[in-house]
């Protein structure tokens, strides 16, 4: 009966031990972050505002308070009513820690299908976005962008 007990435990325990080490895999913090602006960059181009404002904080700042979390998601559903496509081009995402926080630079090309919203709003910007850890999520809180310069050629 005590050998039952002891065959029984050990089979808990190794039946267990998958599921906790698994859950003792994390992805870094670099990588959840990455995976953020591609998720914002392919729900701008799916048209889902949700998705677009998911990675951002409650309190959002846009360009120095040029645009916030509730604006930004205005806009893709504005696009989406007037039957526009966004097309985004994410280029490489360079990381840089910065205490408990993290900066992510990247550059970014928008483009429209239809060119008729925003027509100004189109073309390349340099993007700065600042990440801080909300519920265990990491979630911008802030970014800045400006017009990437254009080429001599072009």
């Amino acid at each position: 009966m005590i050998r039952t007990g002891k065959s029984t435990r050990l089979l808990v325990v190794l039946a267990v031990l998958p599921i906790a080490l698994s859950a003792c895999r994390h992805t870094p913090d670099e990588e959840q972050v990455r995976q953020a602006i591609a998720a914002v960059s392919q729900a701008a181009e799916a048209g889902s505002a949700s998705g677009v404002t998911k990675a951002l904080s409650d309190d959002f700042d846009g360009n120095g308070g040029e645009m916030d979390r509730h604006s930004l998601g205005n806009m893709v559903r504005l696009a989406v009513l007037r039957g526009e496509h966004i097309g985004v081009t994410t280029g490489p995402v360079s990381i840089e820690h910065r205490g408990a926080r993290i900066v992510a630079t990247f550059t970014v090309g928008l483009s429209s299908g239809n060119g008729g919203l925003l027509p100004r709003q189109l073309g390349f910007y340099q993007v700065e976005s600042a990440w801080r850890q909300e519920d265990n999520k990491w979630r911008c809180y802030k970014a800045s962008w400006k017009r990437a310069m254009s080429s001599p050629e072009g």
